[in-house]
């Protein structure tokens, strides 16, 4: 299988989607948006993957790549592609679907859980309650035609199923110890003193055994995910 990979900034890679491609034999290229590398065309790839990054989805004067990126997006979900995406990524699938994208009552960066909707695929699984990392500032609206499969305390949309092949994540279930690290020093003017934001120290500081919780949950939806 086939995955291309769209990434937004040098310091928010795929994480541990690499190391499900690898482990399941699949191919993943990355490209690099930012840097206007050519997006290949829509037949060369089976599954569609968008990193976050710390734009907002309606910076087109800023970052002017993002109008081509949603196009593309919006034809691969029409091509029948397999289509997942993370923060920034999920929004963006959120907007090609046609809901809408704003920001949230609360910026929400950090450990905090998140707990599967009631309208939560049995075929999606998720457990009871997972502590995931959160960095984002702005929330999407449900796409019609979508479920929502996941809620925390502070953003009640943490992520929507589309006809069981689009998959939007707010939270990052990606995310390993490196790539955190680089993403707090990147981002570090954004930790300030709000209830729903920790402090780095107390970010860097957690256990190994919430990555694999969440490498876990991660690897469980995507190939049930992507045997559909």
């Amino acid at each position: 299988m086939k995955i291309l990979c769209l990434k937004h900034i040098a310091f928010e890679g795929p994480g541990t989607f690499a190391l499900w491609a690898q482990t399941r034999g699949h191919d993943l290229e990355v490209v690099s948006v930012y840097h206007n590398q050519p997006l290949p065309a829509i037949e060369t790839f089976d599954v569609l993957l968008v990193m976050g990054g710390p734009m907002n989805i309606h910076e087109h004067s800023i970052y002017p790549w993002l109008a081509k990126e949603k196009s593309y997006i919006g034809d691969a979900i029409a091509a029948g592609k397999h289509v997942i995406g993370v923060c920034l990524g999920a929004q963006l699938i959120a907007d090609a679907l046609g809901a809408t994208v704003r920001p949230g009552t609360n910026k929400e960066i950090g450990w905090f859980p998140i707990r599967p909707s009631e309208h939560c695929p049995n075929s999606l699984p998720l457990p009871d309650e997972l502590r995931v990392l959160h960095w984002h500032g702005d929330t999407f609206e449900i796409p019609k035609g979508a479920q929502l499969i996941a809620f925390s305390h502070a953003c009640k949309h943490q992520g929507f199923l589309y006809r069981d092949r689009v998959l939007a994540l707010q939270c990052h279930l990606e995310m390993t110890p490196q790539s955190l690290a680089l993403l707090v020093a990147a981002s570090r003017n954004e930790l300030v003193n709000a209830p729903y934001i920790q402090d780095a120290d107390r970010m860097l500081a957690e256990p190994d055994s919430t990555y694999e919780h969440m490498r876990t949950a991660l690897f469980a939806m995507l190939d049930t995910l992507l045997a559909q």
